[in-house]
């Protein structure tokens, strides 16, 4: 199973690479692309009605401002849709978050912190690991290594 990320400009990037790169480290495959809801409305509902059948479990979907990316993504599929709010130059990412978060009733999109790229990814993960042995595995070992981290540090 693979994740599908997608971003509405080359600018969320900075942000978004966390999500490839935490996909990455624990074996999961991922296909990104910048698709607008605004710009490239066909493009976008093409890309996304076909990642059922190529195999995808779940879409993250980022964007600032408006912020209705994901909402859109999630208006035409029924896989789980992750949104990350992109923090942008006005209200600080407050916008795009309130904008993820008021999904209307029957169109879930699950949110992440402004700028949560790494979490969007981790629970993408998690979702893959119902039923894959092996990444529950990595998750385990991920969430282990979290908790050593965290024990061993002292205050100098």
């Amino acid at each position: 199973m693979k994740i599908g990320v997608v971003m509405g400009s080359t600018s969320d990037w900075g942000v978004m690479k966390a999500a490839t790169e935490t996909l990455a480290q624990f074996g999961v495959e991922s296909e990104t692309k910048v698709l607008s809801a605004h710009r490239t409305p066909a493009e976008l509902e093409k890309w996304v009605s076909g990642l059922r059948e190529r195999d995808f479990a779940a879409v993250i979907a980022a964007a600032g401002g408006a912020a209705h990316l994901a909402g859109v993504v999630a208006a035409f599929t029924t896989l789980p849709v992750i949104a990350v709010p992109i923090k942008g130059k006005t209200l600080d990412g407050l916008d795009s978050l309130l904008s993820m978060v008021q999904m209307p009733s029957g169109i879930p999109v699950a949110t992440v912190a402004i700028d949560g790229a790494k979490n969007a990814a981790l629970l993408a993960i998690e979702m893959l690991a119902i039923t894959d042995a092996s990444l529950k595995e990595k998750m385990d070992e991920f969430r282990r290594k979290q908790a050593e981290k965290v024990l061993a540090s002292t205050l100098d």
